[in-house]
């Protein structure tokens, strides 16, 4: 799925009218975008599919107050960020975990490769919120110049968030862990 994806109005308009066809399509095009975004960022797991339908239950829940038809999109991706800051503050409880009759197979238990996601994550904890939000956006497929419009600055001052942003990461994962 493309980082420019674009939402049918007339499609997420019948989905807030209630039409179930119309929302079925939505959620079909909607799963693969979320998929990728909390694999990217938690890794093939349990939690994911669990964060998908948590993140598919607020969409379909803000929905009807949805006005601008044309920003699905980032109101989708608003969602799945509120679903992955409550998987870091603990809310997915690892004791479901226990219970699945499906345990995932293909991540690794090696400590070297598990202390490199959180070492990515201490980095990207050291970002102000600005630039965080910026690299977040930058990851959805958002263009400088769109950044810059939604943040009301310019593409150069985006554009130098970005650099500092990866300059500030790269000292955060050179730096010996604390």
């Amino acid at each position: 799925m493309s980082g420019k994806r674009r939402f049918d109005k007339e499609i997420v308009e019948l989905a807030q009218r209630g039409d179930e066809a119309a929302f079925a399509i939505l959620l079909s095009q909607i799963e693969p975008m979320l998929r990728s975004f909390f694999i990217s960022r938690i890794g093939v797991r349990v939690d994911v599919d669990d964060l998908i339908q948590n993140t598919l239950l607020r969409v379909h829940r803000g929905l009807p107050d949805l006005n601008d038809r044309s920003r699905l999109k980032s109101f989708t991706m608003k969602a799945a960020i509120y679903e992955l800051q409550d998987f870091y503050r603990g809310r997915y409880s690892g004791k479901e975990r226990l219970f699945d009759a499906d345990p995932p197979t293909n991540y690794s238990n090696d400590a070297e490769e598990m202390g490199a996601d959180i070492d990515v994550q201490r980095a990207l904890n050291a970002l102000s919120h600005k630039a965080r939000t910026i690299m977040e956006l930058r990851e959805y497929g958002y263009r400088y110049e769109e950044i810059a419009q939604k943040l009301g600055t310019t593409v150069a001052a985006v554009k130098m968030q970005v650099k500092r942003a990866f300059e500030k990461m790269r000292e955060v994962l050179d730096a010996p862990n604390p």
